[in-house]
């Protein structure tokens, strides 16, 4: 038996994002590492900030299958539909509708290395080389979309490819 880590997931956490998580594949090789331990590693990962190699082998399992899931979870929207449900949970737990009414949209803009390219730009309203990202977050301050541009993206223009992301996922969204 292992250790237990802050990051880890209680029973009840589990038994929620569970039937979120995707279904083992029919054909192929079967999974060898269970889903919770994969789950565990990937928040122990994002919480302390190390590098997917520095993951506890003792601990938890190898870090080329945990990032292995973790780019399945991102690719195929895992990530994003465990987002949502959460969301719609909280909210309904606040008693308020699942589906927001009303949001806000944000931007900040934020220095990055030296390494150029076409997602690193200049703001000159705000003198800062770098990017720029635009939030779309409700009233409750949960954020329902996020998109990063490059600086040089003027932010009604952000706004709009931000905003073009979020209309078929929130129907009822009508202020902004």
């Amino acid at each position: 038996m292992r250790r237990t880590y802050p990051t880890d997931l209680s029973d009840v956490e589990w038994s929620y994002l569970e039937p979120h998580l995707p279904a083992p594949k029919a054909t192929g090789r079967p999974r060898i590492y269970p889903l919770r331990e994969i789950i565990n590693a990937i928040f122990y990962v994002v919480r302390s900030g190390c590098s997917w190699r520095l993951l506890p082998h003792d601990d938890f399992p190898p870090w080329c299958s945990v990032y292995y899931y973790f780019r399945e979870f991102r690719l195929d929207g895992t990530w994003e539909r465990m987002q949502a449900a959460l969301h719609e949970r909280v909210r309904v737990r606040l008693k308020r509708n699942p589906q927001p009414t009303a949001g806000i949209v944000d931007s900040q803009s934020v220095k990055t290395t030296g390494v150029g390219g076409e997602q690193r730009g200049y703001d000159g309203g705000k003198k800062v080389k770098g990017r720029k990202r635009h939030l779309l977050v409700d009233t409750e301050g949960f954020v329902l979309r996020a998109k990063v541009h490059s600086a040089k993206v003027m932010d009604y223009e952000g706004i709009k490819t931000l905003l073009d992301r979020a209309k078929g996922l929130f129907l009822r969204l009508a202020h902004l």
